[in-house]
């Protein structure tokens, strides 16, 4: 493994952005309760190298293999551990321009894993290509007393510009294994509606 994590007692400390650690924080970052784990990807919109991953615990597809009978020691199925929906997705636009770390001037970054508290903190400041700068924190958790419960406190501040900055928070039923054969999708949505402030996007296996 690479060696770009700082040491600490009670926390897992990753400061600066490198793409190409991306997937491997994403992995180190992870947490669950038990009940329902998620990779520590990024809230809002990122182009880059990622692999997207929610799941819910004893929830999983018996995934037919690629090679035929004649392979032997081959199970016909393998178990997939299927990610589901994405429930942390925040776009977030300024002046009309996405907010996506891939394309934008990281000009600082830290990604924490409090292992006392069970709190992952990312804070970083970007400059976006039309030259507007913006400091995001996000703090997020999933409860091991209330284990149907996930949280996110996002806060974006403009640093030098005065403008329109819209966040707009969002479930994302539509959503595939990296590792699935054949290309299938596990979930199937049945329905999906918005309306005040909440969102439902119910899928079924």
């Amino acid at each position: 493994m690479k060696n770009y994590i700082i040491h600490h007692d009670w926390k897992i400390v990753e400061e600066g952005f490198v793409p190409e650690h991306n997937r491997i924080s994403e992995s180190i970052f992870s947490i669950g309760n038990g009940k329902m784990g998620q990779r520590a990807n990024f809230e809002e919109k990122y182009s880059g190298d990622t692999l997207n991953g929610t799941y819910v615990a004893g929830i999983y597809y018996p995934d037919k293999t690629r090679v035929g009978w004649w392979k032997n020691g081959y199970p016909e199925y393998f178990a997939k551990i299927i990610n589901s929906t994405n429930w942390i997705g925040i776009g977030v636009t300024v002046n009309n321009e996405e907010l996506d770390l891939a394309k934008a001037k990281v000009l600082s970054f830290k990604r924490e894993l409090d292992m006392q508290h069970g709190l992952l903190t990312r804070c970083f400041v970007a400059e976006l290509q039309n030259g507007n700068q913006v400091e995001v924190c996000s703090h997020r958790f999933v409860s091991i007393v209330a284990t149907e419960i996930g949280a996110i406190r996002y806060t974006v501040k403009a640093l030098n510009f005065d403008g329109e900055l819209s966040v707009t928070p969002y479930l994302d039923g539509d959503v595939e294994n990296e590792d699935s054969n054949y290309d299938e999708k596990f979930w199937v949505e049945v329905a999906h509606a918005v309306g005040g402030q909440e969102g439902i996007s119910p899928l079924k296996p």
